[in-house]
């Protein structure tokens, strides 16, 4: 008999997911009820939730640790530590983690100059009053990244930092999150026609916004015993917000393409 091929709607690769995931970390405010979007674990050290962070195209990071903070002394010297970036979804759900990615490196403590210079770098892409801090009560130290793992509901793959740096965060990734929970408070009769493509069993359950990338719009269907993601496929792939408004209304079926 022959083998059954199951066929996966089509997605960004796993190094442009993994990209996303730290363009919105980078901007995402920290999201206290979850414990913030980073935090740090070194093998026999105390882990370590950074009061600031920002994440290069290659993984390499900049963190800002309270003077008293128990990984401090450890760093001193280098010290091999996994950073973990939790991207949230976009709206309140029961399982708000929508993808994990790990950088493995060493962390060390530049120079008091090089650190200036490094948090001065790291305000030209995104201004942080924490920064100001830096000197008066924390203390900025360097994560050089040796590997890189993604995992999300595409699956789990290990990248390279020179793979991760080459590739380009999705077009939509910076504002999903703004327009996918406006789109559900202001329009919920748009997720209830998106219901028509579920299999007939989901049919009834609830159906929430998880993400919205080039290949298509990413679910959350919600049943009284467990959470199913599917992701529905755009007719083509898109770039602009005009392509995005005119797929969306393909797969809502709306007979207007503008407007």
């Amino acid at each position: 008999m022959g083998t059954t091929q199951v066929r996966r709607p089509p997605a960004p690769s796993d190094a442009e997911r993994a990209r996303s995931v730290v363009a919105r970390t980078n901007i995402t405010a920290p999201v206290p009820a979850l414990g913030g979007t980073a935090s740090l674990v070194g093998t026999g050290c105390p882990p370590s939730t950074p009061v600031a962070h920002h994440v290069w195209a290659d993984g390499s990071a900049a963190l800002l640790l309270a003077d008293d903070d128990p990984l401090l002394p450890w760093a001193a010297s280098g010290v091999p530590v996994m950073l973990e970036m939790r991207d949230h979804a976009p709206v309140d759900l029961r399982e708000p983690v929508r993808a994990l990615l790990w950088v493995t490196g060493l962390l060390t403590v530049p120079a008091p100059d090089a650190a200036r210079r490094i948090a001065a770098t790291v305000a030209e892409h995104r201004p942080d009053p924490a920064l100001l801090d830096l000197g008066h009560g924390t203390t900025l130290v360097r994560l050089a990244p040796g590997s890189v793992v993604l995992s999300d509901a595409e699956g789990t793959a290990a990248l390279a930092p020179v793979t991760l740096a080459a590739a380009r965060p999705d077009p939509f990734c910076h504002y999903e999150q703004k327009w996918l929970a406006h789109l559900e408070q202001a329009h919920p009769e748009v997720f209830r026609a998106l219901g028509r493509h579920l299999p007939q069993a989901l049919r009834s359950a609830t159906v929430r916004p998880l993400g919205v990338d080039r290949c298509g719009l990413r679910l959350r269907i919600e049943t009284g015993h467990r959470d199913h993601d599917v992701r529905l496929c755009w007719e083509q792939t898109i770039t602009t917000v005009e392509e995005l408004r005119a797929q969306l209304q393909l797969l809502v079926g709306c007979p207007y393409r503008a407007g």
